[in-house]
C-alpha cells in the first residue's frame, strides 16, 4: 500500500529511537499499534456497514421495481377486460356490416341488369 523497503523501516526505527530514547520507544510502538488497530477495525466496521446498507438499497430498488411491474401487469390485464366488451361488438358491427355489404353488391348488379335489359 506505501511500497516501504526494509531499508526505509529501519531508517524510520532508527529515528524513532532517537527521538524517544530507549525507555519510551516499545510503550510507544505498543500505543501506535493499538491506535492502528482501533482504526483499521473502525475502517472494517464502517466498510461491513455501508457494504450492508448497498445490500439493502439494492433490496429495495428490486422490491420496488417488482412492484412497479405487477402494477403494470394488473394495469394491462384490467385495461384488456374493460376494452374486450368494447372490442367483441365493434367486431360484431363489422361483421354485420361485412355481411350487408356483398347482399347490397349482389342486389346492385341484378338492379342495373334489369335495367339494361329493359331499355334496348
Amino acid at each position: 500500500m506505501f511500497d516501504i523497503g526494509f531499508s526505509e523501516l529501519l531508517l524510520v526505527g532508527l529515528v524513532a529511537l532517537l527521538v524517544l530514547g530507549p525507555e519510551r520507544l516499545p510503550g510507544a510502538v505498543r500505543t501506535a499499534s493499538l491506535w492502528i488497530g482501533r482504526l483499521k477495525r473502525s475502517f472494517s466496521a464502517i466498510k461491513a456497514e455501508v457494504e450492508r446498507e448497498i445490500g439493502a438499497d439494492e433490496i429495495r430498488r428490486q422490491l420496488h421495481n417488482e412492484q412497479v411491474l405487477e402494477l403494470e401487469r394488473e394495469m394491462k390485464e384490467l385495461k384488456q377486460d374493460l376494452l374486450a366488451p368494447t372490442q367483441a361488438p365493434a367486431a360484431a358491427k363489422g361483421d354485420a356490416s361485412a355481411a350487408t355489404a356483398p347482399e347490397a353488391a349482389s342486389a346492385t348488379p341484378t338492379a342495373a341488369s334489369q335495367d339494361k335489359t329493359a331499355q334496348p
